[in-house]
């Protein structure tokens, strides 16, 4: 973690990581939660995802986290639910890389909900 990410990302959140969509019954499966350190904030932004699909966020969460991707569930804080829904996390709709240039450790990354 570079020394700009030690300061300001303090907050946890939990991510449930896409696994798959299961053919028969359409549903998608989520990996177990996993905590990461970010900064956030509620936002409501016009935006567009990566299908070109019109979208207005909800939370933008900051993080250095590389592996947060499209479809992914998060949640602000802390959760041990097997279940993103029963948690009532939010689904990611776009990701945006940001380069570390500060430090040259890690970049970042802006995850719109």
């Amino acid at each position: 973690m570079s020394q700009a990410a030690r300061f300001s990302y303090t907050s946890l959140a939990t991510i449930w990581p896409t696994l798959g969509r299961d053919d028969w019954t359409g549903l998608t499966t989520y990996g177990s939660p996993q905590s990461f350190f970010c900064d956030y904030s509620a936002e409501s932004v016009r935006m567009t995802d990566a299908k070109g699909v019109e979208f207005t966020t909800r939370q933008v969460i900051h993080t250095e986290r590389a592996d947060i991707k499209q479809g992914d569930m998060v949640l602000i804080g802390e959760s041990a639910l097997a279940s993103p829904l029963a948690a009532e996390a939010f689904e990611v709709r776009a990701v945006t890389r940001f380069a570390d240039t500060f430090d040259n450790v890690a970049d970042d990354f802006k995850v719109m909900t």
